[in-house]
């Protein structure tokens, strides 16, 4: 006898409906798994063996095999074995298959041997793969029902183990359908030991990183040891505009593939941030494996992406920015296929302008000869530079500004200003469908920055004497409709265009 239900693999960020079917047979007892499947979907053999006969139900002694179809399609993790364990049992006979809508259904969850169900990830995508083949219900475990209800119009039955789901198909005790409640999704708040008002001087410095975050540039920040790069840069979470649910949804389902959902959090609803280590990989970095992985560009989406020492890092690891940085996403290929990650991230570096740190420090002598200086700077290509809006300096703090009593902003006063900005890109792009002013394609600056003939006159004596590339001249006008937008003007002025510019790095003329 033969059964037929539905369960789904996760390609990327999608997911796709996989028909698990079970066939019982006469024959020597074997249980084989058919239909490209992982080291993890062949040891659910033995899962699922324990589980049933550990739920007091009956196991086959006979033959059995379990097809995963599409054939071509590679299947992956824990998540087949609840499905699995199900078909068998009816094809068994041990559930009837005309007591319960198996079309309309799919199953996910990892078994333990005493026939509980596990959290697995990828649920998100999942459920939303699953609304869209127009699924009505999906069966998932316990833990992860609030991430699964996060997609409105399926009924979520949480499994709590194989045995209470026997019971449930069975007619004997049904399982109610999760309610998502609101905490669910409900906002998390910003709790951070690291504040605007705690950074002692740096006006400059936190004025463009006000102007990073309302726009979603890209900031460089440069100097020398001990001015505070590391403590303004992690500041940057606290000022951050919230993101709307679409933006959410996004991140989460990133997390969720990742497995790195937050332990009790459905959603992730705070920017992430990101930090990795300059001994960081390039897979790492933009994603990969024998299956591809999103990585740390990725889990930044609609983020910050903070690399301290940047100059430290791998060339080549570097050079794998360039392309997302332009096209806000990642294509991993590999020989199993070619996965699409977003990758809507703000790009936060910090660096000093010389391998002993005080290049640019008036009151300490730089030891670095020359040749190290130059050697040290090449680690980041000009195309790289050329693709981060915002270039400013961070000088040492002086001795007064460390002993003031008066502390400036808080974050919170900083973010109002940054969320009403930001609202102010979202109503201006809503039809563009970009986010924020650094999300702008060349066309998009033409219609949204109109320049009058005093800008125009300003822009082509700065072009021309600044050297500006086409792409550097686009995120200068990007920048300067940010900076308009924190004034709250409507049309570009001289002034804003003449403070985005101030943004650009300096050429060195010479190398002491």
């Amino acid at each position: 006898m033969s059964s037929k239900l539905y369960s789904a693999a996760v390609i990327g960020l999608d997911s796709e409906l996989v028909e698990v079917e079970a066939d019982i047979s006469q024959g020597l007892p074997n249980f084989i798994v058919v239909g490209l499947p992982d080291t993890a979907v062949q040891e659910s053999r033995e899962r699922v063996r324990s589980a049933v006969k550990n739920s007091g139900l009956p196991f086959p002694g006979t033959r059995i095999a379990v097809n995963l179809a599409p054939a071509d399609v590679k299947k992956e993790g824990p998540a087949y074995d609840l499905p699995i364990a199900i078909a068998i049992l009816i094809a068994e006979g041990v559930l009837a298959a005309a007591d319960f809508d198996f079309e309309k259904s799919v199953f996910i969850g990892e078994l333990a041997l005493n026939g509980e169900l596990r959290g697995i990830s990828g649920v998100l995508p999942v459920a939303l793969g699953a609304k869209a083949k127009g699924i009505e219900r999906l069966f998932v475990p316990e833990v992860n029902a609030p991430e699964a209800a996060l997609v409105s119009g399926l009924e979520i039955i949480p499994v709590k183990s194989l045995a209470a789901l026997y019971r449930h198909l069975a007619g004997e005790e049904l399982i109610a359908p999760y309610a998502k409640s609101q905490e669910d999704i409900s906002e998390e708040k910003i709790i951070s030991a690291h504040d605007m008002s705690f950074i002692a001087g740096q006006e400059n410095v936190k004025r463009a990183m006000e102007i990073a975050a309302a726009g979603g540039h890209n900031i460089l920040l440069s100097g020398p040891p001990g001015s505070g790069k590391t403590l303004i840069a992690k500041t940057l979470p606290t000022i951050l505009p919230k993101m709307t649910m679409d933006e959410c949804l996004e991140v989460t389902k990133i997390y969720s593939v990742a497995g790195a959902l937050p332990p009790g959090r459905a959603l992730i609803s705070e920017r992430p941030y990101r930090n990795p280590h300059h001994t960081a990989s390039g897979v790492a970095l933009v994603g990969g494996g024998a299956w591809p992985r999103p990585g740390e560009i990725s889990l930044a989406h609609r983020g910050v992406l903070f690399l301290d020492e940047f100059p430290e890092f791998s060339r080549a690891v570097l050079e794998n920015l360039r392309q997302p940085l332009e096209d806000g996403a990642i294509t991993v290929s590999r020989a199993s296929g070619s996965l699409r990650f977003p990758a809507k991230f703000m790009l936060v570096a910090a660096q000093n302008p010389c391998p002993c740190g005080y290049f640019s420090d008036p009151d300490h002598r730089c030891i670095c000869t020359p040749p190290q200086i130059i050697k040290y700077r090449k680690k980041i290509s000009g195309p790289l530079l050329d693709r981060i809006d915002i270039h400013i300096e961070v000088p040492r703090v002086k001795f007064e500004h460390l002993t003031a009593e008066r502390r400036g902003e808080t974050s919170e006063e900083v973010r109002v200003r940054v969320q009403k900005a930001r609202d102010a890109q979202i109503a201006r792009l809503e039809d563009a469908r970009v986010a924020s002013n650094s999300e702008m394609s060349s066309e998009m600056v033409r219609k949204f920055c109109p320049l009058s003939p005093e800008v125009k006159e300003f822009l082509r004596a700065a072009v021309t004497k600044m050297k500006l590339s086409a792409r550097a001249y686009h995120r200068v006008l990007k920048v300067g409709r940010t900076i308009a937008d924190l004034a709250g003007a409507e049309n570009l002025e001289v002034n804003h265009v003449a403070e985005a510019m101030q943004y650009r790095p300096r050429v060195e003329n010479e190398i002491r």
